[in-house]
């Protein structure tokens, strides 16, 4: 039986990620829509990663990941994101290596470069709090949000 709370928690507005990560040789990148600023001095950003997703033990190992601001017109970039093979993630996409060493994509609005101060558990997902060292505004757009994307975490998923 579905709670009524559930369509509620459906309305909240977030805005839809790339989050990149890498460890040694191994890269990845994930939708991520569960994003949010939780300080400005230090600047820190919070990051909902659930455990059995391959970019959560990425980050756990190397303490670092990127988050992208993507435009509206770039939603079918997204798709490049959902599959199982990290490499293909990344081919044909422009992009270098972050101060963490997270893949920083070259065509996004904005990106921020972060480093892992804390984490927590209290749910299901793990909050990933990184304290932002590095990022740009990279180009002038209309940001992807839940309202524009089918796939995002709204309700109870």
């Amino acid at each position: 039986m579905e709670h009524e709370w559930y369509r509620a928690l459906g309305k909240m507005v977030y805005g839809i990620y790339v989050l990149t990560t890498a460890h040694g040789k191994e890269q990845n990148g994930m939708i991520a829509s569960w994003v949010t600023q939780v300080s400005h001095q230090p600047p820190l950003i919070l990051a909902a990663v659930h455990p059995s997703r391959y970019s959560h033990s990425l980050i756990r190992q190397s303490g670092g990941f990127a988050l992208h601001v993507i435009a509206k017109e770039q939603k079918a970039l997204l798709a490049q994101f959902k599959g199982p093979d990290p490499a293909a993630k990344f081919s044909d996409l422009a992009w270098h290596k972050g101060k963490t060493g997270s893949p920083i994509l070259q065509d996004c609005i904005a990106y921020l470069d972060c480093e892992v101060k804390e984490s927590l558990a209290p749910g299901n997902h793990t909050l990933f709090i990184g304290q932002v060292i590095d990022g740009r505004l990279v180009a002038e757009g209309q940001v992807l949000d839940t309202g524009d994307y089918d796939g995002a975490y709204t309700g109870k998923s």
